[in-house]
């Protein structure tokens, strides 16, 4: 058996590694083209999504994609179903951070902490807070019940903040995919943490931005296509809603000259909330040898994906 593995996770993976197999251990983007044919297995994870995708087109024996990434919506999932190849996500790898970032982004926004910083940066003393939102007794609208919404609700709960979770298949207190648009006044947050699919692309549009409270705050930790930015824009700018905090934008990176940078209620934190931990590459190497396991004992895999649906 050939597997294909990224080099910073070696130390993590190659002590448990079974005896009898072929391991590549690529360090750029070319290695990883240059290794990939011939491998059963493949772990192709890079920076730039087009690498990733090179590399896939060069994996022509491959049987098994792991990625630490929760999103695929970069993967030529079309190819991969007709391949045969069996897809499992990183989901749950960067929950933990994610939900914190969130939390993160709803208290810089409700005190005000942006203009905190900017005023010690020009050595000036506030006599005022900017911002006096107190979180406890909001409410906030989490569309996607996976392990990120899960834990954003269970954080949310220390600061009483009530919390509905959207769900395509919703439990009891739920709300389900046609239920929250009807919805969307009662809410100070809307979290959106759903995956990239042809069903969620630009689900939050102009009408229900317009459905939202005015003082509302839109938080994106998923994907920047499951906005349509445009009209995001145009309600920041004319205030129709509070604020946005946009870990995701589209695209990626957002150009210098982009006018999210400039609106004082946009908060652009350049996708950084899952790398903002130092156990990724360990959570992702402990989830990976669970699954080398499983697989070759012909055992179903953890966070196999649904290439039909997209997660």
């Amino acid at each position: 058996m050939i597997l294909v593995l990224p080099a910073p996770a070696r130390p993590l993976l190659e002590p448990h590694l079974p005896d009898g197999m072929e391991t590549r251990w690529f360090a750029s983007a070319e290695d990883a083209c240059a290794m990939a044919p011939g491998a059963e297995v493949g772990w192709l994870d890079m920076y730039e999504a087009s690498d990733m995708v090179a590399a896939l087109e060069r994996a022509d024996a491959l049987k098994w994609l792991n990625t630490i990434y929760a999103g695929i919506d970069w993967m030529p999932k079309g190819k991969l179903a007709h391949r045969g190849v069996t897809v499992t996500n990183g989901a749950g790898i960067n929950a933990i951070t994610i939900a914190e970032y969130v939390v993160m982004g709803m208290l810089t926004i409700a005190k005000g902490y942006r203009e905190v910083v900017r005023a010690q940066d020009r050595h000036e003393w506030l006599r005022s807070p900017p911002g006096r939102l107190e979180l406890a007794g909001t409410r906030a609208l989490v569309l996607g019940g996976g392990a990120i919404g899960s834990l954003v609700q269970t954080r949310l709960a220390a600061f009483d903040v009530g919390v509905a979770i959207v769900r395509r298949r919703p439990g009891a207190g739920e709300l389900g995919p046609d239920e929250w648009r009807d919805r969307l006044a009662e809410f100070d947050w809307v979290i959106l943490a759903v995956p990239a699919t042809d069903e969620t692309w630009h689900m939050i549009g102009a009408a229900e931005l317009d459905a939202m409270k005015p003082d509302a705050v839109l938080i994106n930790i998923a994907r920047g296509s499951v906005v349509d930015q445009d009209a995001l824009v145009s309600a920041l700018a004319a205030n129709r809603i509070g604020a946005a905090f946009l870990d995701v934008t589209t695209p990626e990176p957002l150009p210098s000259d982009h006018p999210l940078w400039a609106l004082p209620n946009a908060h652009v934190t350049m996708h950084l909330s899952g790398q903002s931990q130092s156990k990724m590459f360990q959570r992702g190497a402990r989830l990976f040898l669970d699954n080398l396991a499983r697989y070759r004992a012909g055992e179903p895999l953890i966070n196999a994906v649904d290439l039909d649906l997209g997660y």
